[in-house]
């Protein structure tokens, strides 16, 4: 019986590791602080302000009303971002949020988060939105057409993407379960690597002749 009882908890405390995202904090705050110089406590990442010297501030990021400049982006969409790199106070509380701006027409190309769930809230427009689910559900596409008010889910690590398919401009804004869920774009981390991946290798991968990788590499070379 001792042994079942072992056994139970070994599973216990593997799941909470393996179910667990970012570490879950052992203090009210941990205010991020990015001067390595500066004496501090190094957690998940960061160096924790001093608690006597944190300030409301910290955990305030103005500026989410404004609307994002699309222009720079060929695929018409623009991230602003509440996470631990602008609002140190996230550090350690497993948590993000951002604004996506889309252009009429505009697209959040194909991406994953490697590091977080993101859970998505339309505000203006409508979009088109989807996720394709791994092998283990033979790459299925989960797809839904989203306005106002509407909110769609795109679990951890899968690829998933936004499409502006109103007449206007479109805005969102998302959740992300982790303080840096980290962002991996398909088409620029294939043929915009540095170094890049072999031509062979995509060729192969793709069932593409030279001349389409080539082009296919084009928009991503600096």
């Amino acid at each position: 019986m001792k042994a079942v009882y072992l056994v139970v908890s070994l599973l216990a405390f593997a799941s909470v590791h393996v179910l667990a995202y970012d570490p879950s904090p052992l203090q009210d705050f941990c205010v991020a602080l990015n001067d390595s110089v500066t004496k501090g406590v190094f957690v998940n990442g960061k160096f924790c302000k001093d608690p006597m010297a944190v300030k409301a501030e910290d955990f305030y990021l103005p500026g989410f009303d404004k609307v994002g400049d699309t222009s720079a982006n060929p695929t018409g969409f623009v991230v602003t971002s509440a996470d631990v790199t602008t609002l140190p106070g996230l550090n350690t509380l497993g948590i993000s949020l951002v604004r996506i701006d889309y252009a009429p027409k505009g697209q959040n190309p194909p991406h994953t988060h490697p590091r977080g769930t993101e859970i998505l809230v339309v505000v203006e427009g409508t979009l088109l939105v989807g996720f394709v689910a791994s092998n283990q559900n033979q790459n299925r596409l989960f797809t839904k057409v989203l306005n106002k008010g509407d909110v769609f889910v795109f679990p951890m690590g899968l690829i998933h993407f936004q499409q502006n398919v109103g007449y206007g401009n479109a805005v969102a804004f998302a959740g992300l379960s982790s303080q840096n869920a980290g962002v991996i774009p398909i088409a620029k981390s294939v043929f915009g690597s540095d170094p890049p991946i072999s031509s062979e290798v995509l060729q192969k991968a793709f069932q593409v002749d030279q001349k389409i990788i080539v082009l296919l590499e084009k928009p991503f070379q600096v």
